[in-house]
């Protein structure tokens, strides 16, 4: 009986994570294909990587994006079977083609928008939401982001928006020796980086904590005030001072952002001499967070 609810109970779980990931995937190519196709192509703007390769190439050889993007994408796609396996390259695949074809139903459309900045924007945003949640897959549509996949796999220590954003800069430059419009070159810049930004937004959220580290030879005053105004505890750390060779107590304390002001001002109220680190914390799990 509890291998048989065991079973059920691993059948399920697949289950959810392969509609989950399946919705993931059909709603993030639906933004950006809405986001290339109608804001950022009909101003020959590009988002970089193989779309931006193929926006190029549409205007110069009128061949449609979509089939531009699956050509380039089959040496990244024998290169990802052999790096991540079947499961990932087929849902990569899939990604790709429902990416493509979106871009296509989305291409003959006039542009929503004719102010290329504007068009920079809103096409960015949607790019960078829609690239977060194939992302968030454990997939890619392809280009950029399979490149950082493989980069990644290789231990390049670079956060996954930070890979696609400088290969897609080079597509930039490629887009604007092409065009011989600077206004399109800088345009497409202003998207590619909203794109990076908006792909760390929906990984990691708006609502960043901050970690502040107080070096106080009042620590125990220091806490105390803290934890009564703060109403949330610290954690004491030991430390000793290289230079002085004094045994010293480092509070620790994760704070959301406004919280840090009022903290520095406690501090330097009771103890003018102590010595304050604030650094980000980009995820926080545990009591009163995550």
């Amino acid at each position: 009986m509890r291998v048989f609810l065991n079973f059920n109970s691993n059948l399920l779980y697949k289950m959810y994570n392969f509609f989950k990931d399946l919705f993931f995937i059909v709603v993030g190519c639906f933004f950006a294909a809405l986001g290339t196709g109608s804001f950022l192509l009909p101003n020959q703007l590009s988002s970089g990587g193989f779309a931006g390769i193929a926006t190029i190439i549409y205007y110069f050889f009128e061949i449609n994006m979509a089939t531009t993007i699956l050509v380039l994408n089959i040496p990244l796609f024998i290169i990802g079977f052999i790096k991540f396996g079947f499961k990932f390259i087929l849902k990569t695949i899939f990604a790709t083609f429902l990416y493509s074809i979106m871009i296509d139903v989305f291409e003959p459309k006039p542009a929503i928008i004719e102010d290329m900045f504007l068009a920079s924007v809103y096409g960015g945003i949607l790019i960078g939401i829609g690239l977060a949640l194939v992302l968030k897959a454990n997939t890619s549509t392809g280009g950029t982001d399979l490149i950082a996949h493989i980069a990644q796999n290789y231990k390049i220590n670079l956060k996954m928006s930070t890979i696609i954003t400088v290969v897609d800069a080079i597509v930039i430059g490629a887009n604007l020796i092409a065009f011989k419009k600077l206004q399109v070159g800088l345009y497409s810049v202003i998207a590619i980086y909203i794109i990076g930004k908006m792909i760390d937004i929906v990984f990691e959220g708006v609502n960043f904590c901050k970690i502040i580290y107080i070096v106080s030879d009042k620590y125990e005053e220091l806490t105390e005030i803290i934890n009564m105004q703060m109403k949330r505890g610290a954690t004491g750390l030991y430390a000793k001072g290289s230079y002085t060779q004094k045994n010293k107590m480092v509070i620790m304390r994760v704070s959301k952002r406004n919280d840090i002001e009022k903290i520095k001002a406690i501090s330097k109220r009771v103890d003018p001499n102590s010595f304050i680190i604030v650094t980000d914390a980009r995820e926080v799990y545990g009591l009163g967070f995550k």
